[in-house]
């Protein structure tokens, strides 16, 4: 192989210089966004909401350590296979795995119904994968899939070599994987972890946020969590330690994924001021907290930018 090295960057040079100096042009493409159709040229397509579920395999690592690679190729098979088929059945309109770990996803309608009960199965599946694991290799480290969702906006293209479709893949610039990502670094497989503006969306469902009638419930489910990793509000999320029950997970799957989001049993106990809901005072403690928290990064940015122009004034 020989390559012309000085060509080759001059040509990247002026190629970057070409894609960088016309603004590209921005389709709106809600209700008719298509993956096939992505361009590859300077046109993208913009989804105003997508939601991510990014997840990632704790110890992939460790996994591999001392053993074969055909045993190695079945965790993977039975793992990461395992979650895209989770994201399958949930209805994820783009999935893409990444070795030891990817994302889903979701957009249109019940978006963020059909991602936050994947990222749930995905959580509950994630005990029964460790338990085989372990029954199999006792000495196999602790794992389980970490799991973080976040939503925004999105500008999608293809990227690549223009007459090469087998060198052309999806791009999706924003924050909602980006986000997701951070989320999952963040978390354990113990935890599903949201950002505040998939609370937004999900806070008033009883089957979201509560629990089923099993162990004494309905409770709440969900604990306020700080992302610092997240350079904005949305790192004020939430996070949930359950998983789906054993009784009540099917029919509370189902019932959100139709759209419902009432319990009788939550508003009556929500009435009588017997149940943490919506009323209580810990939950409008937990709204404030937050609030309170975007309010002070706010002035934390506010007060930055206040000493750099102090600083600039007095270099000047």
């Amino acid at each position: 192989m020989n390559i012309k090295l000085d060509d080759a960057l001059a040509s990247l040079k002026d190629r970057t210089k070409e894609k960088l100096t016309p603004a590209p042009k921005v389709l709106v493409k809600d209700g008719s966004f298509d993956v096939d159709k992505l361009p590859i040229g300077a046109e993208w397509h913009r989804l105003t909401d997508v939601v991510a579920v990014v997840f990632d395999l704790k110890s992939s690592t460790n996994l591999e350590k001392g053993r074969k690679p055909a045993s190695v190729a079945s965790i993977y098979d039975a793992g990461v296979g395992g979650v895209v088929r989770v994201f399958n059945t949930h209805g994820a309109d783009f999935v893409d795995i990444q070795g030891d770990g990817g994302f889903g996803l979701f957009w249109g309608d019940r978006r963020y119904e059909r991602a936050v009960t994947a990222g749930i199965t995905i959580r509950t599946f994630s005990i029964d994968f460790e338990a085989q694991l372990k029954a199999k290799w006792p000495d196999a480290p602790t794992t389980g899939f970490k799991v973080g969702i976040a939503s925004g906006p999105v500008l999608a293209k293809k990227v690549g070599l223009e007459r090469h479709l087998n060198l052309q893949e999806p791009v999706w610039a924003g924050h909602p994987v980006n986000y997701a990502a951070k989320l999952a670094q963040q978390t354990e497989p113990e935890l599903l972890a949201i950002t505040a503006s998939v609370w937004d969306a999900i806070e008033n469902n009883d089957y979201l946020t509560f629990s089923c009638t099993c162990n004494g419930g309905p409770k709440l489910l969900w604990e306020s969590a700080t992302f610092d990793k997240i350079p904005d509000e949305e790192r004020y999320g939430q996070t949930i330690e359950n998983h789906w029950c054993k009784v009540h997970g099917e029919e509370y799957c189902n019932a959100i994924l139709d759209g419902e989001t009432k319990r009788s049993v939550v508003e009556a106990q929500r009435h009588a001021r017997t149940l943490l809901g919506y009323g209580s005072p810990q939950l409008i403690t937990l709204r404030k907290s937050r609030d309170q928290l975007r309010a002070s990064l706010a002035e934390e940015r506010r007060s930055a930018n206040a000493e750099a122009l102090v600083a600039r004034l007095l270099r000047s």
